[in-house]
């Protein structure tokens, strides 16, 4: 009989060691990428880039952490 049982990935396995915070990092990494790659290709404008990677930093300082405070307290 053929198992057909699903491992994770070498990356799945490496996400789910990190910590709360480190994963929260890593995915304000990877959105600020992403504005700054649509900055380049003019599909927003600066203001655009601007307003969204302030209301991105702003909710990253306001995310709740695993103890339940903000990561600014």
């Amino acid at each position: 009989m053929t198992d057909y049982t699903l491992t994770a990935s070498p990356a799945e396995q490496t996400w789910d060691k990190l910590t709360y915070e480190e994963k929260n990092r890593m995915l304000y990494e990877r959105q600020k990428a992403l504005l700054d790659l649509f900055l380049e290709k003019k599909a927003i404008s600066q203001a655009q880039h601007d307003k969204s990677l302030h209301d991105l930093t702003d909710k990253m300082k306001n995310a709740p952490r695993n103890d339940g405070r903000s990561e600014e307290g």
